[in-house]
């Protein structure tokens, strides 16, 4: 199991005294207000935080996926949209970090590393989420690059960052059909189209939106690698890091309501003694902890796999499962603990209980990833 080197425990510490500092004080009137955190996300470039994935020399400092996980943490503890605000950008890095051309990484990975620019990744559609190989999203080759027709949806960031991971099909006749899928870097340009913010439950502050595409047209150097037919692939191998960070969501969710949970059932009495010494409440608080622990090292596990070069889809997949599930409960027990404060809106945990459930249906539904890790299993175990 890898540790952290020095440099990378400086940079946790930092961001968690961001968040308690910066974050913590402001983050109920900004959620409320749904308001977009533009000067805690200045803050956040200035940390360096949209440079963690890409390395020299393109960016500063590129830490481990075990470190990335942990900054992710501690964000979400502050509050949850602002590690979304930066959890696309990662993949996205990634991405190019890994199959872009030279170019493509002259081009676009200093400028992301600062912030400067912002990218997200499209490819959730209107008519499907997690069949990825169903999209119908095209884009039509042409003499010098692509016309692409179609739309996405559920696209975080879509209105702040000036690039966009499009996943579509190039080759939509081709068999199998995810041989005919491709990534293309799109920038703003003319017929795309940022539609609507859609309105949601929890996850304030950051924007969630339609995109539309209609005879937008990208040059050839677009295309993601310079090669038709790889986006599939790569897109799941970018996903290995989305789900990671987005167990490092739900693991900075859980501890911000179990902190919140057990600072409450020491300060609150009944019947003349804190309320953590009644069974009942001292059994929830044992629960919660004992879950966030076990979600850290699963989702710490499946960085440690990243990190070393190995395979990480099953390791990243449960993580992601599994600790996505264990917020929404410790988020609904700390709820509990606060009995009618719980369901106020002056008490934080009432955020998070709004804010947990986006982890269960994001980056992949768990039912989906219930699949992959059943047949990485039996893949992994020489089982047909």
């Amino acid at each position: 199991m890898s540790t952290l080197s020095a440099e990378e425990q400086q940079i946790v510490e930092l961001v968690a005294r961001w968040v308690d500092d910066e974050v913590r004080p402001v983050v109920n009137e900004l959620e409320h207000s749904n308001t977009y955190p533009e000067k805690l996300i200045e803050q956040m470039k200035q940390m360096g935080v949209y440079g963690l994935v890409i390395p020299e020399p393109y960016g500063d400092f590129s830490v481990s996926a075990r470190c990335y996980a942990q900054v992710t943490e501690e964000i979400a503890r502050g509050w949850m949209s602002l590690a979304g605000a930066f959890g696309g950008h990662s993949v996205v890095s990634k991405l190019i970090v890994r199959f872009g051309t030279e170019e493509q990484r002259q081009r676009y990975l200093p400028r992301m590393a600062t912030g400067e620019l912002r990218a997200t990744m499209a490819l959730t559609e209107p008519d499907g989420g997690s069949d990825l190989q169903a999209i119908r999203t095209v884009a039509r080759p042409v003499d010098d690059g692509y016309v692409i027709n179609g739309s996405k949806t559920w696209i975080t960031n879509a209105r702040m960052s000036g690039l966009v991971a499009l996943l579509c099909k190039t080759d939509p006749t081709t068999e199998p059909a995810h041989s005919g899928i491709s990534i293309l870097l799109v920038e703003k340009v003319p017929g795309f189209t940022v539609s609507r913010d859609l309105p949601k439950m929890g996850y304030k502050g950051v924007e969630s939106c339609e995109l539309h595409f209609d005879d937008c047209h990208v040059s050839t150097d677009a295309l993601l690698g310079g090669v038709e037919g790889k986006g599939f692939v790569q897109m799941m191998t970018g996903l290995e890091t989305g789900r990671i960070q987005v167990a490092g969501r739900a693991i900075g969710v859980a501890r911000a309501a179990f902190d919140d949970a057990l600072r409450y059932a020491q300060e609150r009495e009944a019947f003349g003694v804190p309320i953590w010494k009644h069974q009942s409440v001292g059994n929830l608080l044992a629960d919660m902890a004992t879950q966030i622990t076990a979600g850290q090292q699963l989702n710490y596990h499946a960085a440690d796999c990243l990190d070393s070069g190995r395979r990480a889809d099953m390791e990243a997949g449960m993580a992601k499962l599994f600790c996505s599930e264990m917020a929404a409960k410790v988020c609904l027990d700390a709820i509990r603990v606060h009995g009618g404060h719980g369901y106020s809106t002056e008490f934080d945990v009432e955020r998070y209980y709004r804010d947990a459930p986006l982890m269960i249906v994001g980056e992949g539904t768990n039912e989906v990833l219930r699949n992959v890790i059943v047949k990485q299993a039996i893949t992994r175990n020489g089982l047909t």
